[in-house]
């Protein structure tokens, strides 16, 4: 934007916005933000999107900030404009994504009072924000909206909010108020003796392991990861929302770890007495899955401290950059030429004995495992799948190969229901060219649905993939283990082809277990449109699921 005499705050903010590098601001003009919204329509920087519901609009600039690691912007009017953003900013926060909020608020003028759709939304984002402030002059914007940004890209990325009173962004800026230049991220260092204190730890082990957090994605050590596993000669786990840090293609990748204590990958953890957790947060999973009796030696490699817990007792912290830390300790491993012996193939040959069950069923509705195995199959290795919470995020996690770092995206933080439809809007426009296909329950569809017309007026590609069982499936599994019976879980659906087709999207619906894959291939080859494919699934392989592997076995 060009500056002149007469730009107000929300102009001001904008050119602010643009020094920052933002391409998208998604969100939903009110009476009290016109001004914010109409500074973006006139940069040439800066695209609005336009979303039918501000939580859409939030969790569409949580996955851009998860994808391109700059931090997605949503924006919002005042009151109920911006609580509706509020779960969206919860969600990356928790999943340490890098976002920035900004809502109008009432002016200063009235604030002192009770006064119509306002109130304290600076206390309301506090809780679930790394920095949460209101603009009070236009003077302040260079700096808080730098900071709102440095804070949200830092070690632990996270969610920032501003609030901007509407007589403030409609005040006059001061034509010497300029965005702040951006200083260059240091890198921080591993120190010697961490690292000669982590070859004396690997050395002494018997059977260590590598747990892979999404640390390592956001630091992009995953090539790190991968030599270190090899040079030893030991496994890795990924949590759910690391998947494809490693190959899993690769011979020493476990899977992931995080579902219950009982599942394959934790019979690795069950024998080991050393677990090197690179870029891991507590709160990714309980660590009781992995160290129930919390007697196993820990080494943290990460940008930051993590929280106690009794199941994660650090045995050494080596808190710094996760790359040069990785290259330091692997250099300083090469020299001691120190191996394992792995001996994990029969976790990975359950896996495929799962996958390779699945595609040979002919059930239907069809059986989760068969879902999974013919997603994976009419998908490229780029390809990015948003999977959502509920059942469905349980058998896509455990079963859905992966092979390179971000393409299967699972939300376990805050673990929120129906952020992949609107999410897969924000990955569509940070990876255009990359096909985008988001997966959820019949749940979660029908509560951000709306964003199907987003999709189309903007002329995206995406598809949708609706698991569907006519219940809260999840929280059926749930009473079904813990009850022995469920309730108020079960509903009805529309039509769902005829809900795609109104919106002017393509519906299809499966009627037998060999017509999916070729209709996901067929909407994943259109390259244009949006397509909704109804997949009607079997969850009765759930309790099957957990008696068996209640009753599984694993000698290593």
């Amino acid at each position: 934007m060009s500056t002149t005499m007469s730009r107000n705050t929300a102009q001001l903010l904008v050119e602010c916005l643009e020094n920052e590098g933002v391409k998208y601001v998604f969100g939903i003009p009110g009476e009290e933000n016109i001004h914010l919204v109409d500074a973006i329509k006139q940069s040439t920087q800066i695209e609005f999107i336009l979303t039918r519901h501000e939580q859409g609009a939030s969790f569409m600039a949580s996955v851009y900030g998860r994808l391109t690691g700059n931090p997605g912007v949503c924006v919002a009017t005042l009151g109920p404009g911006a609580i509706n953003l509020l779960l969206g900013v919860a969600d990356a926060e928790t999943q340490s994504t890098p976002l920035v909020a900004i809502s109008a608020q009432g002016g200063l003028n009235r604030l002192h009072k009770e006064s119509h759709q306002v109130i304290d939304l600076v206390a309301m984002f506090k809780p679930v924000t790394q920095y949460a402030n209101m603009v009070l002059t236009p003077r302040a914007v260079p700096e808080m909206v730098r900071k709102a940004f440095s804070i949200s890209k830092r070690d632990k990325p996270g969610a920032t909010y501003l609030s901007v009173p509407q007589d403030v962004e409609m005040a006059s800026a001061d034509p010497d108020s300029q965005p702040l230049p951006i200083a260059p991220i240091s890198v921080t260092q591993p120190t010697a003796s961490d690292i000669a204190k982590a070859v004396e730890l690997i050395a002494a082990a018997k059977h260590p392991v590598i747990l892979a957090g999404d640390g390592v994605t956001w630091k992009h050590a995953e090539q790190y990861v991968r030599e270190l596993s090899e040079l030893l000669n030991i496994p890795v786990a990924t949590t759910f929302m690391s998947k494809g840090v490693i190959s899993d293609r690769h011979k020493h990748a476990l899977g992931v770890v995080g579902f219950m204590r009982k599942d394959y990958e934790n019979f690795a953890f069950d024998d080991a007495d050393l677990i090197i957790a690179i870029g891991f947060s507590i709160q990714q999973f309980d660590p009781k899955k992995i160290n129930p009796r919390g007697d196993k030696k820990i080494i943290h490699i990460n940008m930051f401290r993590q929280d106690t817990d009794s199941h994660y007792d650090v045995t050494l912290n080596i808190i710094a950059n996760i790359r040069p830390s990785l290259a330091a300790l692997i250099s300083a491993l090469k020299a001691q030429e120190i191996q394992f012996d792995n001996r994990k193939p029969m976790i990975r040959q359950m896996i495929q004995k799962e996958l390779a069950m699945g595609a040979a069923s002919e059930a239907f509705p069809m059986l989760p495992q068969k879902v999974v195995n013919d997603t994976r199959e009419a998908l490229a290795d780029d390809a990015i799948v948003l999977v959502d919470t509920g059942a469905v995020k349980m058998w896509m996690a455990r079963l859905y190969q992966t092979y390179l770092p971000n393409t299967c995206l699972i939300d376990n933080g805050l673990s929120t229901m129906s952020w992949t439809l609107p999410g897969a809007i924000g990955a569509k426009l940070a990876y255009p060219d990359r096909t985008i296909v988001a997966v959820m329950g019949d749940g979660s569809f029908m509560m951000n649905s709306q964003e199907i017309e987003t999709a189309m007026r903007n002329h995206l590609h995406l598809v949708i993939v609706i698991w569907e069982d006519a219940s809260y499936g999840l929280i059926k599994w749930k009473m079904d283990m813990e009850l022995q019976h469920h309730d108020e879980v079960d509903f009805s659906n529309p039509d769902f082809v005829k809900y795609a087709e109104s919106f002017g999207a393509k519906g299809y619906r499966v009627t037998k277990a060999d017509e999916f894959e070729p209709i996901l291939k067929a909407a994943v080859a259109a390259k244009t449109g949006v397509h909704i494919i109804t997949v009607p699934v079997d969850y009765r392989e759930n309790m099957k699921l957990i008696e068996k592997l209640g009753n599984t076995t694993i000698r290593l």
